[in-house]
């Protein structure tokens, strides 16, 4: 069975995930660091799709299967040459 988000809702130190399958996430914003920074409405733009969850002006990109597999932020930063 694929489980998706079904609706999220945010607090000031979480976000809140509702599933297909009746469970609720709750994910503190530390663990990705865009929403933390994020205004409100920022986070509430958020786009729900089958895969995952989508804010384009915040160019964040999160997959409920990495959420609940424990997953933060994947993002890495680049190296540069010294």
């Amino acid at each position: 069975m694929d489980i998706s988000a079904k609706a999220v809702r945010f607090d000031d130190t979480r976000m809140w995930v509702d599933l297909s399958d009746e469970r609720t996430l709750g994910i503190p914003l530390a663990w990705f660091p865009r929403l933390l920074h994020a205004t409100p409405e920022q986070r509430q733009a958020v786009e729900i799709s089958t895969y995952g969850l989508h804010w384009d002006e915040i160019d964040e990109d999160i997959s409920v299967a990495g959420l609940i597999a424990g997953r933060g932020d994947q993002t890495k930063a680049r190296r540069t040459a010294a």
